[in-house]
């Protein structure tokens, strides 16, 4: 994903994008798999920790990216696939945590099932994880 598609992204969900936001949603783009803050934060050597997490907060605010939590209690990001930037079916889909490698992975085509809740009750997210071991460490 190239400046000026993370700027498209950026404005069509009304943010300003500012060379630290189009930074920071590059990397999670290009990614292809959830990041936690340090993996974000090592990858852009030029931003300091708590500016990267000023736009992840900023970014998850206007529904350009999701957090999910990654199986150990350490909070990941991830690229929103719903286009009007609130948070959707689209972006409830399955992670698995391979216990061995420590990577998490998205299972896009594993849709999370529906849960049938009180009355009441409204449901804003959902973070169904999987744990065992990917396909290469199995095969190890």
């Amino acid at each position: 994903m190239n400046n000026t598609d993370v700027e498209s992204i950026l404005k069509g969900a009304g943010v300003s994008p500012t060379s630290n936001r189009v930074l920071v949603l590059r990397v999670i783009a290009a990614a292809g798999a959830p990041m936690s803050l340090m993996e974000i934060t090592d990858a852009l050597e030029t931003l300091e920790k708590s500016s990267v997490f000023r736009v992840l907060t900023l970014l998850e605010a206007h529904g350009v990216i999701h957090t999910m939590e990654d199986g150990r209690g350490i909070a990941k990001y991830e690229l929103c696939h719903c286009r009007d930037h609130v948070h959707s079916s689209a972006d409830m889909h399955v992670h698995f945590y391979c216990t061995r490698c420590r990577q998490t992975f998205c299972l896009e085509d594993s849709q999370v099932p529906e849960v049938q809740t009180p009355e009441g009750f409204s449901v804003e997210s959902v973070n169904f994880m999987l744990k065992g071991c990917c396909p290469a460490c199995s095969r190890e």
